[in-house]
């Protein structure tokens, strides 16, 4: 199979008769089972995805094929494909089987895109390292010792090894963004309320962001397009209208842009020497063309992390309530009442973490202690976020790390939950302040482990963002 760079390439080859939506799943299967060994799918929808190959290279023929034909996807386990299993790598929703479309998902069927299988996650996306799943941690391509990144590993590793061209995932403390830049492709988290979170599984539901994984910038602009903007079924969704993210693209940048970055960050005992100079060498790349830089600082980003996991354990103890192993999924065959049904369940199919964090939202969130955290924690996200706001007045960007280090080892910060939630120290701000941001590649480190660097802007300024970022990647 060729090797395609973007989804506009394989179209015009798809047009041509050059190849087919069949000829497009059989390889991707092909390298499914393959690299079976990295454990990021956890069904492959092998058939279906065959016969929906079939009738797209119909519509092809009858040039009435959608925006995405030709495009091979897979989706994160957190997102709802009907008649589809879909658990959240959890224990606890074993047997459930998705009652509809989301929103996304439905959207991309009607483009014609092929949904190939469902991806390996953190269990209800809670971590950041995709060693939390039931089903077992996911591997990275580059070096199989190593983690993805999390939560969305699974959905990561399937674009880093060309399982398939496109994921979603879900983004609600920098997990598209995190899992990003350890497997070297691109993540894109939108504006909170850019997409509809109808049909995604809630982790803490004012953060939670469907995102977007790909090769490259121009992929990601053409999936925003079809499945961002008003949704019926989502009250919360933006009814902005959505721009056309890739005709933005295709035009020059034809203004000079003032970019900040933070002290903070660079001068962060915890960034890996490689990332620092990475970040210091596309500084200087972004001057020398003419654009302004500016050292910022930034005291709040310290607050940032403490003030998301105090906020989304307190959402997660709210949300994840709902599964008591009475209405559908795992429940305990070792139960007497109504009662120990309850706790044997929650606690025989939650894993460690996702009881954890149960466990801090819940005492947050208590009579004696609301205040005190939670409370004082919504004041602190109101105060990064009218920080960040009065920072997008005088500057376009903020250029950041996307992770303080590279891929780390599978198993290294098991034993340590404080070094495991440090590595969401620069992904979390823009949930906090629900800003769009997105980390595209940028190299390597001394191990070859890829590098990835952060782009921030201001709210609904994707299509700046994603032309940026385009740029950027090509002075790599």
């Amino acid at each position: 199979m060729k090797d395609y760079a973007t989804l506009r390439d394989i179209q015009d080859d798809l047009f041509r008769g050059n190849v087919s939506c069949e000829d497009l799943v059989r390889h991707h299967l092909s390298v499914i089972h393959q690299k079976k060994h990295l454990n990021a799918f956890l069904s492959v929808f092998e058939e279906e995805a065959r016969t929906q190959a079939i009738t797209i290279d119909a519509k092809v023929k009858t040039k009435t094929a959608g925006k995405l034909a030709g495009l091979v996807i897979g989706l994160k386990d957190v997102l709802s494909y009907q008649n589809h299993p879909v658990q959240a790598s959890s224990k606890i929703l074993d047997g459930y089987t998705a009652q509809y479309n989301a929103t996304v998902v439905q959207r991309l069927l009607d483009e014609d895109a092929i949904i190939i299988g469902r991806q390996n996650c953190d269990e209800f996306a809670m971590g950041s390292s995709n060693e939390n799943s039931a089903f077992g941690p996911v591997l990275n391509d580059v070096d199989n010792l190593r983690v993805p990144g999390g939560s969305s590993g699974g959905s990561a590793v399937a674009v880093q090894a060309g399982m398939c061209r496109i994921s979603l995932g879900s983004d609600t403390g920098g997990s598209v963004r995190q899992p990003a830049a350890f497997c070297g492709v691109v993540g894109l988290k939108p504006t909170y309320s850019r997409i509809s979170r109808y049909g995604l599984i809630a982790y803490a539901s004012s953060f939670d962001c469907v995102g977007i994984f790909g090769t490259n910038v121009e992929d990601v602009a053409y999936v925003l397009e079809v499945i961002a903007g008003a949704d019926e079924y989502d009250s919360t969704v933006s009814q902005k209208p959505v721009p056309q993210y890739s005709k933005a693209l295709a035009q020059p940048l034809n203004k000079k842009y003032k970019i900040a970055y933070f002290h903070e960050t660079i001068d962060s005992p915890g960034l890996q020497p490689e990332i620092k100079k990475t970040l210091i060498d596309n500084l200087d790349k972004l001057k020398t063309a003419g654009h302004e830089m500016d050292a910022l600082d930034f005291p709040l980003l310290e607050y940032s992390l403490p003030t998301y996991y105090i906020l989304a354990t307190a959402e997660a103890s709210s949300n994840l309530s709902r599964f008591d192993g009475v209405r559908y999924g795992y429940r305990s065959p070792a139960t007497s009442d109504l009662q120990s049904l309850y706790k044997k369940t929650r606690t025989e199919a939650f894993g460690k973490e996702v009881q954890k964090r149960i466990l801090l939202g819940t005492f947050v969130l208590s009579a004696s202690y609301y205040d005190a955290y939670y409370t004082k924690a919504q004041k602190v996200r109101q105060l990064i976020r009218n920080k960040m706001q009065e920072i997008f007045k005088t500057y376009d960007f903020i250029l950041m790390p996307t992770a303080p280090t590279t891929a780390f080892k599978l198993g290294e910060h098991t034993s340590d939950p404080l070094e495991m939630y440090l590595a969401d120290l620069f992904s979390v701000l823009a949930n906090v302040a629900g800003v769009p941001g997105i980390s595209v590649p940028c190299g390597v480190d001394d191990k070859g482990l890829p590098i990835g660097l952060q782009i921030l802007a201001t709210d609904f300024d994707e299509a700046n963002l994603l032309q940026f970022s385009a740029y950027l990647m090509k002075l790599n």
